[in-house]
């Protein structure tokens, strides 16, 4: 072996070492008070070791741009991110002993910042819109590899099984009175885990015909546009309020010919959903959950209404102790003019009670 490649041999098994010392992550079921015949599951993906659904993407990442002898021993990483991923590969590279660059936008939480330093990351802030015009930048000013999650989440994940999300997420379901699910229900930031999950329903016949994957959307982001237009050249010039989801151009790893549905959901109904969860399950969640959680449940009130039996599954993408300073902070919600309290009301009386006039968020699934 060469020097170099006793790295590579080093750095996989330094990888693959820490995967077998990481069990998968939770699926936590939400029993709903007003029906039987649904299930709704929120598979955790905070219980990774970096807090958050990221870690997985993270890991893809360095596997796939080491064996593609992108990084070595000596290579500088730098990675545009909105705080979560960097705070991943930042971990990654101190277990790899590599220098880290993190180029995220400056409304990025200080909780994010501090994690991302925590792995002896470095932050380099930038406007939300300037990430990726900077990465490339500081990349060849450092001669370093720039890992563009947003172009390489899709291919650098192995969707077809590999203990990927999709296939944890099958596999737990095997004893559940409805195994197969009749949505999953992801958002999208990179556009990696909707790629990965749409693909592996595809590539496996006995879900192919049952399940369909419903991607949510919030507000300021082109995904949604882009799935309903096929215009490659749409841009939003507000960057998303829903830290680590919706983009403000496409990007390559956004794959919408694997989606069957997709919605758009107001950042007020977003962040009143993650309060009402905390209630639920006496814990805080990340925005992008709230995002999640709004979107299955107009899946479950049109499955409901349509006496349609089943189960959906949807995501807890981070925790919400990330997110003190902004959405669980009540000056921060009075700031950007939210009034998030009667739609928490609304999703309280959907969760005793179904699908009524008394719940109008839930009956508009656009």
């Amino acid at each position: 072996m060469t020097p170099n490649k006793q790295w590579i041999a080093q750095a996989v098994n330094k990888i693959a070492a820490d995967f077998n010392r990481s069990a998968d992550t939770h699926m936590i079921k939400l029993d709903l008070p007003f029906t039987q015949d649904i299930a709704l599951y929120l598979k955790d993906e905070s219980t990774h070791p970096t807090g958050s659904l990221k870690h997985r993407l993270a890991r893809s990442l360095y596997l796939y741009a080491i064996c593609n002898g992108q990084i070595t021993q000596n290579t500088t990483v730098i990675e545009s991110s909105s705080g979560s991923t960097a705070i991943s590969e930042a971990y990654f590279a101190k277990l790899l002993n590599l220098t880290f660059i993190a180029v995220i936008p400056k409304n990025t939480t200080q909780e994010k910042i501090n994690q991302i330093k925590h792995y002896d990351g470095q932050v380099h802030l930038v406007e939300p819109t300037q990430i990726y015009n900077e990465s490339k930048k500081l990349a060849k000013e450092r001669n370093g590899h720039y890992m563009d999650q947003f172009t390489n989440a899709e291919r650098a994940t192995d969707w077809r099984g590999n203990n990927n999300i999709a296939e944890s997420i099958f596999q737990q379901l095997e004893k559940e009175p409805h195994p197969i699910p009749t949505w999953i229900v992801a958002s999208a930031g990179t556009g990696g885990t909707s790629a990965t999950i749409g693909r592996y329903i595809r590539y496996t016949p006995k879900y192919t015909a049952k399940t369909k994957l419903c991607v949510v959307d919030p507000q300021n982001s082109v995904f949604y546009d882009y799935y309903k237009t096929n215009d490659k050249t749409l841009t939003s010039k507000k960057p998303s309020r829903i830290e680590g989801i919706g983009r403000p151009q496409i990007v390559a790893s956004f794959i919408p010919t694997v989606i069957d549905k997709m919605m758009q959901i107001k950042d007020q109904d977003t962040i009143a959903a993650i309060h009402f969860l905390e209630a639920i399950l006496n814990r805080k969640c990340g925005g992008s959950t709230g995002t999640n959680l709004i979107g299955a449940f107009k899946l479950i009130a049109q499955m409901h209404q349509k006496n349609q039996p089943g189960s959906v599954v949807t995501l807890i993408c981070d925790s919400g102790e990330r997110y003190l300073d902004c959405y669980y902070n009540q000056e921060y919600i009075q700031n950007q003019n939210l009034n998030i309290q009667p739609t928490i009301d609304q999703l309280h009386n959907f969760y005793q009670n179904g699908p009524s006039p008394q719940t109008p968020i839930l009956s508009n699934i656009t």
